[in-house]
């Protein structure tokens, strides 16, 4: 069926299937959050999100065919997931022992405050949506948080993460 279509339209369907994710994502989370509060539905999420890194991470090694971690081939795979995939606007920097990816602009927060809803404390989450994602690739990957809500942040940047290889 998906080969009657155009590379175009295959994009389009991927890319829609991916927006729906967070659609449904974000709708259980508001409604956790309305009834039990945001502490309640932060809980939730961040146990997900703590699997979903590890699934994510397995299945796309597996996919791309990747035998070796090493800096470039995680941030391939990060590119690749749901979530990086999902983000407006990111940059990433890589260097022979460590990984750091940046979002710049973030949908899911700009839809938030733009419905008059607080900027989602989000770090709790994605630090363990991180942490599983790269412990699932290499157990020894160290993931440090460097800004994500509720932190202070410059106007320019939502969240800062980077992967620590350990020294050969």
């Amino acid at each position: 069926m998906l080969g009657r279509l155009s590379k175009e339209r295959v994009l389009d369907l991927f890319f829609l299937h991916i927006r729906n994710l967070w659609r449904v994502d974000g709708l259980y989370f508001l409604g956790i959050e309305e009834r039990f509060g945001t502490e309640a539905a932060t809980e939730v999420d961040a146990r997900c999100w703590e699997v979903m890194g590890k699934t994510e991470a397995r299945h796309l090694r597996a996919i791309l065919e990747i035998e070796e971690i090493d800096p470039e081939s995680l941030l391939y795979i990060l590119r690749n997931t749901s979530w990086a995939l999902d983000v407006l606007e990111k940059k990433a920097e890589i260097t022979d022992r460590k990984v750091v990816f940046r979002v710049t602009k973030c949908g899911i927060q700009l839809k938030r405050t733009k419905k008059g809803l607080e900027v989602f404390p989000c770090k709790e989450v994605r630090l363990g949506y991180m942490r599983s994602f790269a412990r699932e690739l290499n157990p020894e990957i160290e993931t440090r948080c460097k800004v994500c809500p509720p932190d202070e942040r410059p106007s320019n940047l939502w969240c800062e993460w980077e992967f620590i290889f350990p020294r050969k």
